[in-house]
C-alpha cells in the first residue's frame, strides 16, 4: 500500500539603456508615436493578490528558486528597446568564453556602424576598437553603434548577426523572442516577452561572472565623452548591480534589472512606463515590494535524509530518500507555517535498491503557495537477501500481512 506523509513545516520539521539620441545623429530614426499610459485597472497578479502597477508588462522573479514574484503580461511580445542589447552582449561573451574572441581583439568600424543614430558610443569612421572597449560602450553607454561594430566583427553584416541571435535565443528557450537587429532598433518583427528577458538575464549573470560585473559601471568614457550608466537602480537600491534598461516612443520606458540581498537575488523586468522618471521610481518600488514580502526557505539540503523508507527483501531495513538538490522555496513571509510537505511512495520499497533510483516524490504546497513536485531518490545502495535469508522473510511476511 502507498504510505502517504504529510509534514508541516513549523511543526513536524524545523526549517532552516535606453535608445535615446545622440547629438545631431537622428538620420536613421523612423517616425514614431507617443506611447499609451498603462491602464490603471489592470494590476499584477501575485500570490498576495493583485498588485497594481504602471508598466504594460511586468515580470518579477526570485533569481535561485525561479519562483514568479510578480506577473503582468509576462508572455505579451513586445517592442524589447535596447533591453534586447542583452542578448547581442550574452553572444558576445559566449565568442569571447569559447575563444572565438579576444578582449583585446580590435574591430573595424565601418560606414554603417558610424552613421548608426540613437544612443551612441561615439564611434569614429575608419578606426578600430577593441572588444573589451566595445562592450562597455554597449553596456554602460547603450551604444547602437557599438553593436553595430560587435554584430559586423562577427557575423559580417547586422542581418547574419541577428540570425546568429535567434540561434542563440532558441537554445536558450526564450520561447517569445524574435531578433531582427543587435541594438533593439524598432523594427515591427523584433519581439521579446519580460519572460525571456528574465530568463536572459539570469543566463548573463550565472554564466558570465567575470563580464557581469560591467554592468555595475557607472560610466565610461570613449571619444573624450563620458557617458553615465542609465540603469536608475545603481547606487539608489540597496544591492542593485545590473542590467539593462530601454526606450522608444513605441514602447515606452523600460528596465531589466536585479538587486542582490544577503546572497538571495531578485531579477524585475518592466516595460511601457511612460517616463524616466516612472521607470526609476516603480522599478525600485517593485523590488522593495519584492526584498520586504518574500523570503527563500532551505527545507532540505542535498544530502539530508528526508525520509527512510522501509525495504522489502533488504540487507538492510531501510533505504534514506534524499532530494538530490537543496530544496529552496520563495514563500510569502506570512505563510511559512502553513506550508505543507507530502512524500509519495511505495512501500515497502523492494529490494535491491540502487543508489539514485527513483523512489517516490515530495510535493510541495499550501494555501496560496505555487505546487511544486520533485523526485525522491535512495539515498544509498540495498542489495537483496540471499535465498536461504528471503526464506524466513517471505514466510513473515505472509503471516503478517
Amino acid at each position: 500500500m502507498p504510505l502517504r506523509r504529510e509534514l508541516l513545516c513549523g511543526a513536524a520539521w524545523m526549517l532552516a539603456g535606453g535608445m535615446l539620441a545622440g547629438p545631431a545623429l537622428a538620420q536613421r530614426r523612423p517616425a514614431q508615436r507617443a506611447a499609451p499610459a498603462a491602464p490603471p485597472t489592470t494590476p499584477a497578479t501575485t500570490p498576495l493578490g493583485p498588485v497594481d502597477t504602471q508598466a504594460r508588462q511586468a515580470f518579477l522573479i526570485d533569481a535561485e528558486t525561479g519562483a514568479v514574484l510578480l506577473e503582468k503580461n509576462a508572455d505579451e511580445r513586445m517592442p524589447p528597446s535596447s533591453m534586447s542589447k542583452l542578448m547581442t552582449m550574452y553572444v558576445v561573451f559566449d565568442m569571447l568564453k569559447q575563444g572565438r574572441l579576444r578582449l583585446d581583439q580590435e574591430l573595424p568600424v565601418s560606414e554603417t556602424a558610424w552613421r548608426m543614430g540613437g544612443s551612441k558610443m561615439f564611434v569614429e569612421l575608419g578606426s578600430s576598437i577593441s572588444v573589451e572597449n566595445l562592450a562597455h560602450g554597449v553596456i554602460v553607454q547603450s551604444g547602437n553603434d557599438a553593436c553595430v561594430v560587435l554584430a559586423e566583427g562577427i557575423s559580417g553584416s547586422e542581418r547574419q548577426f541577428a540570425e546568429l541571435l535567434n540561434e542563440y535565443g532558441a537554445r536558450l528557450g526564450l520561447k517569445g523572442s524574435t531578433f531582427r537587429n543587435a541594438t533593439g532598433w524598432p523594427d515591427p518583427e523584433h519581439r521579446m516577452t519580460c519572460r525571456d528577458l528574465a530568463t536572459l538575464a539570469q543566463r548573463i549573470i550565472a554564466d558570465f561572472p567575470q563580464y557581469y560585473k560591467i554592468y555595475n559601471q557607472r560610466s565610461f568614457t570613449w571619444h573624450g565623452i563620458t557617458q553615465e550608466n542609465r540603469n536608475p537602480l545603481l547606487g539608489r537600491v540597496a544591492g542593485a548591480d545590473g542590467l539593462k534598461t530601454g526606450h522608444t516612443e513605441d514602447a515606452g520606458y523600460g528596465l531589466t534589472g536585479t538587486a542582490e540581498r544577503g546572497g538571495r537575488r531578485l531579477i524585475l523586468v518592466v516595460n511601457g512606463l511612460n517616463s524616466m522618471r516612472a521607470r526609476g521610481e516603480e522599478s525600485e518600488r517593485l523590488l522593495e515590494w519584492g526584498f520586504r514580502e518574500f523570503e527563500n526557505v532551505t527545507l532540505f539540503r542535498t544530502a539530508d535524509t528526508i525520509e527512510a523508507a522501509p525495504v522489502y527483501l533488504g540487507e538492510q531495513a531501510a533505504v534514506p530518500l534524499v532530494g538530490g538538490r537543496d530544496l529552496v522555496l520563495t514563500l510569502p513571509r506570512q505563510w511559512r507555517r502553513n506550508l505543507a510537505v507530502k512524500l509519495r511512495y511505495n512501500a515497502p520499497v523492494p529490494a535491491p535498491v540502487a543508489k539514485g533510483q527513483e523512489l517516490g516524490q515530495l510535493e510541495v504546497s499550501g494555501d496560496g503557495v505555487p505546487p511544486m513536485t520533485l523526485p525522491l531518490y535512495a539515498g544509498a545502495d540495498v542489495p537483496r537477501l540471499g535465498l536461504v535469508q528471503r526464506i524466513p522473510a517471505v514466510i513473515s511476511r505472509m503471516v503478517s500481512g
